[in-house]
């Protein structure tokens, strides 16, 4: 049974946001993937180049302005400070605080980032390097800096509480939700934004990347390149956008009479403290942050509906998950679905985690788990099921959802339908 804890220490979701290779709302972005369609297409934000990798998941139909930010504002932010922006005023319009929150000194903000401005960096050392220092412009170093994106919300929306910034590599958007549910539990707020954004989709990250042997050639069929678990898969491909959570104390949820889509139950992270990209062999760190978030969530290996993968498409990463998963779930393992949100929009780092969490949230609300597209001959070492391509109706309570990251960095979130949220 789910631990038992006073309404003042239960946390719900309440609203949702998205910027997404998929489309700039969650309802395209869940229409997209339990379509099993493919953001992945040839990448245009830099020039082509030697680089073994020309493919991602880009967001190129995505104008600030279209969204209500000044030209000048929006050239001065970041690109994941951009999304970050618009997935919030999303999900705060969700959750029917479009015209502002009750008490903004009690609204927190955890969102996640791997890399922050990155861009700025760059467009910086361009300007540097091409007309001097003079010209490099004066906010070129703040605006890179990872808690950026956390104070361009704060300051945007008039945000008050406390200010928090979660850099885990590929597991910040996962870890931020789960430390931003700790916030509302320790009475530091009474609603907390949360979730992820990232914006690299830069040629040094390609460049860097492909040094690692990490990412998919498979240049000449984009759509077709991440294959999370299947015998052909050759590597992760790049993602950025945003995905944004209204976090809120159940009572307070309740008292205004807010929607609430699904239960933060509970959620952990651990370490491999084994290498800076490659996973423990065995999956140690990943088993132990599985069992402890499923602990922190009174929960039982029995209790679990659905898995959100970390799934990248990685030739050891997905060996090395399916037998994490294997050795916590036992002979249970056969019998959970489990599906990679990654293999639709690839992998977009620090916001990976709050897309795959908003993805279980749209499970538990709809009732229906996405596909993993391109797993089309299984690997024997990698022998779960997956949900090839086709989405599927399932009576799915709980969720849990893997983040595990370069330095082995591992989260997990678990998430639960609330009760009367009328779902059978």
């Amino acid at each position: 049974m789910p631990v038992e804890r006073p309404a003042h220490q239960r946390v719900v979701v309440t609203g949702l946001g998205v910027v997404s290779p998929l489309g700039h709302s969650v309802d395209l972005f869940w229409d997209g993937l339990l379509a099993g369609r493919s953001g992945v297409k040839r990448i245009e934000r830099f020039e082509e180049t030697d680089l073994p990798t020309k493919i991602g998941a880009e967001i190129t139909d995505f104008d600030p302005q279209d969204y209500g930010l000044d030209r000048r504002e929006a050239k001065r932010l970041a690109r994941c400070s951009q999304f970050a922006i618009v997935a919030t005023r999303q999900a705060l319009e969700d959750a029917g605080l479009a015209d502002g929150v009750p008490d903004p000194e009690r609204v927190a903000l955890q969102i996640g980032t791997a890399y922050g401005g990155f861009d700025k960096v760059i467009e910086g050392l361009d300007i540097l390097h091409a007309k001097g220092w003079r010209r490099v412009p004066p906010f070129a170093l703040p605006e890179a800096l990872p808690n950026m994106i956390s104070h361009h919300v704060s300051q945007y929306f008039g945000l008050l509480g406390y200010l928090g910034t979660t850099v885990a590599a590929c597991a910040s958007g996962t870890q931020a939700i789960i430390e931003g549910a700790e916030l509302i539990r320790r009475g530091v707020a009474d609603i907390v934004v949360s979730g992820g954004a990232e914006a690299l989709l830069v040629d040094i990250a390609y460049a860097g990347f492909s040094a690692m042997r990490g990412m998919s050639t498979r240049n000449d069929e984009p759509e077709r390149a991440v294959r999370p678990f299947d015998k052909d898969r050759d590597g992760f491909l790049m993602g950025e956008g945003a995905a944004i959570l209204i976090l809120e104390r159940l009572d307070h949820a309740l008292a205004r009479g807010a929607r609430i889509y699904a239960e933060v139950l509970g959620g952990a992270a651990s370490s491999d403290a084994y290498h800076i990209a490659a996973p423990h062999p065995e999956g140690d760190g990943a088993v132990r942050a599985m069992r402890w978030a499923l602990e922190n969530a009174g929960l039982s290996i029995e209790d679990v509906d659905y898995i959100n993968a970390h799934g990248t498409g990685t030739p050891v990463g997905d060996v090395v998950e399916t037998k994490a998963i294997k050795r916590l779930f036992g002979e249970r393992a056969y019998q959970i679905p489990i599906s990679s949100t990654k293999s639709m929009i690839a992998h977009s780092m620090g916001a990976a985690g709050a897309f795959e969490a908003i993805a279980c949230v749209k499970t538990i609300e709809t009732q229906t788990i996405h596909p993993t597209i391109n797993h089309d001959e299984p690997d024997p070492e990698c022998d779960l099921d997956y949900v090839p391509w086709t989405p599927r109706k399932a009576n799915v309570r709980y969720t849990l959802s893997n983040s595990f990251g370069l330095g082995g960095q591992n989260a997990c979130l678990v998430l639960a339908r609330y009760p009367d949220n009328n779902a059978e």
